[in-house]
């Protein structure tokens, strides 16, 4: 569903289909990282200007176990569990701007946004 609901968004703001699929996919990226380790979270979708493009703002966050290494997390190929470890540097690479902030036994947020140029 949130997958759905970004994309929509993100088509209203009229984002072009190679950047719907874009963001689509980071979206299904943190949202399967959010139902792997923490069990539930939250996704929130907003629009976003920045002064000179419209985009979406993405922010997910759970109350999970957290990271413990961030920076490990974020290299291409680490996985904690059976994935291709291409969740997190994956959606960062797709969208404009990511920020993750963890804190162990405490949670993740993560907000990743997108903008229509």
């Amino acid at each position: 569903m949130a997958r759905q609901v970004g994309r929509e968004m993100a088509s209203q703001l009229g984002f072009g289909l190679s950047d719907l699929t874009l963001i689509a996919t980071a979206i299904s990226e943190i949202t399967r990282n959010i139902v792997d380790h923490a069990g539930n979270g939250e996704i929130n979708f907003k629009i976003s200007d920045n002064g000179s493009y419209p985009g979406i703002t993405i922010t997910a966050w759970d109350n999970g176990p957290g990271i413990e290494d961030i920076g490990l997390a974020m290299q291409d190929g680490y996985t904690s569990k059976n994935g291709l470890g291409l969740g997190l540097p994956g959606s960062q690479r797709i969208m404009d701007e990511f920020q993750i902030s963890s804190e162990v036994g405490e949670g993740t947020t993560i907000v990743m946004k997108k903008w229509k140029s």
